[in-house]
């Protein structure tokens, strides 16, 4: 049993000069996370990616700034565990969760829904997509495809994005940008 306590300290006090350095456990906490950018000029997509998709008023900056007569789109993915789609059109922000429930454990989550003035679920709430479903259906993804994307359960949220960004047209741009 010894050995077991013995390894448990060690196992502790590397994570600790792991917590002191900050950036290297910052880099593993949000290695889940993907934001990418893309907006239409030109008759072509261009992406970029996001530094922080966790900063729903800065990534609302952002496409504000990049927007184009197509206006610019954040596709975002946390934790593996939902996506979140925000598109600025002109003065128009359109913002769309793939799950509500994310709101209860995820800081990003329950900003988007602050700043979409959807009220937090309850903790007994059934899990579900909620914004603007139609926000690509000008672009071609209507929101019943964006909805068959949310139930189902044996794709990923990268995943899911990745569907998106080629039924919008820019897939392969998407997996390259990603190295996915």
């Amino acid at each position: 049993m010894a050995n077991f306590d013995d390894d448990l300290v060690e196992d502790i006090e590397e994570f600790d000069a792991l917590a002191d350095d900050g950036p290297d456990v910052m880099s593993l906490t949000n290695e889940l996370d993907i934001g990418v950018i893309a907006w239409h000029e030109d008759g072509r997509w261009t992406l970029g990616v996001l530094p922080d998709p966790n900063d729903i008023a800065q990534v609302i900056i952002r496409l504000k700034a990049q927007q184009t007569n197509g206006g610019s789109i954040a596709l975002i993915s946390i934790d593996e565990e939902f996506f979140i789609l925000i598109r600025v059109l002109g003065s128009h922000i359109s913002l769309f969760l793939s799950d509500i429930t994310a709101a209860l454990d995820y800081e990003v989550a329950e900003e988007l829904l602050e700043i979409a003035d959807i009220p937090l679920p309850e903790d007994d709430e059934e899990p579900g997509p909620i914004g603007q479903l139609e926000i690509l259906a000008d672009l071609g993804l209507s929101g019943m495809e964006i909805s068959a994307l949310c139930d189902d359960e044996e794709l990923f949220p990268d995943e899911q994005l990745e569907a998106i960004a080629n039924r919008l047209g820019f897939g392969d741009q998407f997996a390259e940008l990603l190295e996915l």
